[in-house]
Formats: C-alpha cells, sequence, structure tokens
C-alpha cells in the first residue's frame, strides 16, 4: 500500500510548503542517479525508518517500506532517529542513524548501515560497530554524511550532552550546563572506517538554549554551510541557522540568524533541516498537529554567507 500526500501549500506560494502531511521528523534526503528525490524520517509510522520518494521535490509519496528490516546487537528496538543517507563511489548506499544502546538505554549511538543494492529505498544492512557512542558524554546521535570538493568523506554529529544533564528545559537548562558539541569525523570512502579522531566544529552558547543539534553540512562556493537547530525540539523556540567557515575543520562563525522559526509562515518548532548539496533546496519538519511533526520543503539561496527563502 503506498499513500500519496500533496502540498497543503502550493510551490507558487512564497515559502516552504508541506511536502509529507504525516508524522516524518528529522527529514533527510537523496537524489538517485535517475533525478528522483528519497526522503527518509526517524521511527513513526509503524516504520524505524521511513522512506518518501518524490519525482519533483513538490508532490511526495509516502512508501510502505522498512529501510531498515534488520538490527545490530548493540541497538535495542526502539528510538530511531535522524537517518541520513548518502551515495558510495560504487553506486551503493549508506545510511547513518541514531540507535538506542542497549548498554547504556535512553542513550545513543550512530550507526550505518550499507543498502544491499544500488536501490535508495534499501533494505540497508547496519554495521556490527557503531560509528560512534561516547556514552560517557550522553551518547551520539543526528549524523550527516558529506562528501568535500576533493572526494573526502566526514560525518558529523551531535554529542548529546543535555542527555545526562541537570534537568530543567531539555535536561539541560541547570547549571552547570552539559557541553553539547558538534563533532566532525573523517571517514574512509567506504563511509565508515575511521580516519583519525572526531573534532568539534560547534558547541551551544547563550543564544542557543540548552543545546545544538541536527548538523548538516554542504560547500557552497568556497565556503562550508553548517545549519543546525537551536534549544529543545518540543520549544517553540526551536528553529534552524547556519554558520560558516572557509575550512571545513573550522572556525565555523554563527550567522546569528535564523533560516525558519515559529510564527514564520505559520510554522511551529521548525528544524531538522537538511540542506541539499547545490545549497537551493532544504526539506525540515515542523509541528503540524500536537505531536506530530510534519515534513515541510523550501527552496532557497544562497548569496555569500547569506542564505534566503525564496
Amino acid at each position: 500500500m503506498i499513500t500519496v500526500f500533496t502540498s497543503a501549500i502550493m510551490k507558487g506560494a512564497r515559502g516552504p510548503w508541506m511536502a509529507i502531511n504525516s508524522d516524518f521528523p528529522d527529514p533527510s534526503f537523496v537524489r538517485s542517479t535517475d533525478g528522483t528525490w528519497y526522503a527518509f524520517g526517524s521511527n513513526g509510522n509503524g516504520k524505524r525508518v521511513q522512506v518518501a520518494r518524490s519525482t519533483d521535490f513538490n508532490t511526495w509519496t509516502l512508501l510502505n517500506k522498512e529501510a531498515l528490516p534488520t538490527l545490530a546487537g548493540w541497538e535495542t528496538e526502539i528510538d530511531h532517529w535522524a537517518p541520513d543517507v548518502i551515495r558510495r563511489s560504487d553506486g551503493r548506499y549508506i545510511m547513518y542513524y541514531s540507535g538506542e544502546a542497549k548498554e547504556m538505554v535512553r542513550h545513543h549511538c550512530v550507526g550505518v548501515a550499507v543498502s544491499q543494492s544500488t536501490d535508495p529505498t534499501g533494505p540497508y544492512v547496519p554495521n556490527e560497530t557503531p560509528l560512534s557512542c561516547r556514552l560517557g558524554q550522553g551518547g551520539s546521535i543526528d549524523p550527516a554524511g558529506f562528501v568535500d570538493k576533493d572526494g573526502s568523506r566526514y560525518v558529523t554529529f551531535k554529542v548529546d550532552g543535555n542527555s545526562i544533564g541537570h534537568g530543567g528545559d531539555c535536561n539541560n537548562g541547570i547549571t552547570p550546563l552539559v557541553p553539547t558539541p558538534i563533532l566532525l569525523q573523517k571517514v574512509e570512502d567506504d563511509g565508515f572506517t575511521l580516519i583519525g579522531d572526531a573534532i568539534p566544529i560547534l558547541d551551544r552558547g547563550d543564544s542557543d538554549g540548552p543545546l545544538v543539534e541536527a548538523p548538516n553540512l554542504i560547500l557552497h562556493g568556497d565556503t562550508y554551510f553548517l545549519f543546525y537547530s537551536t534549544h529543545c525540539f518540543t520549544d517553540t523556540k526551536y528553529d534552524v541557522r547556519w554558520a560558516t567557515s572557509k575550512s571545513i575543520t573550522g572556525p565555523y562563525i554563527k550567522s546569528g540568524r535564523k533560516l525558519f522559526g515559529t510564527g514564520d509562515y505559520a510554522l511551529t518548532s521548525p528544524g531538522g533541516g537538511t540542506v541539499y548539496g547545490c545549497g537551493d533546496k532544504i526539506l525540515f519538519h515542523g509541528f503540524c498537529e500536537p505531536n506530530k511533526r510534519c515534513t515541510y520543503a523550501a527552496d532557497i539561496a544562497i548569496d555569500g554567507d547569506e542564505v534566503t527563502v525564496l
């Protein structure tokens, strides 16, 4: 069975439109070699990893397919969050995702799974070894793959420090606040063999509330753009921001501006954004109903260090 969702806001209107009118949080997307778009979302609708498809980036179809039918030995059955898919040079696809660690439940590791074929919808087979755990620092979540102009591969992810915070806003609103750094890990061409140690490239500041999360890295011209979200995903202060750098390893300078925030275009708690490598398209989620995060799409433009919504 396939369910089709159409945009509630026409693409011709300024700003974002609803792409998937279903609970489809933390969307990422990839374009296949035939030009078809595939989006991936956190667990929901009876799936660990959800998949949607579009031929035009406007109207999306939610597929009745489980992208991650089997699990690795380190993870539990619940909480598969923020999957991100990127194509490898051998034509197969690699999925990064957050899974709950059996070793420390309610805390997460970044898992890696590889498609059995060149079909981006999977099925994906998980590696038995996670890419990152860092459970002593709260765990690792929100991974995203990136290929640099020289072909080098990286994965960005968040150290989930607020999961071991001292309470309050997103469990990290009471001092001393715990760091929630975004790390950059270089990997081999297989997408998961580590090269060196991960390095921090961004962390929360006073304007970010309890955390920064949901990193997504692109290169536009000679500038690296790191998109990310701040505050708690349940808070109306949740948003999409960006920082820039001339070097992939940083330093990244926060723009201090929001690409999307609550009230913009009638959105509520927009976040978890993924930007296409060309810097012209974005998917992100927002609350469309209580306890339901729909996926929205938008066209964007980058000029110098500035990002605008079209």
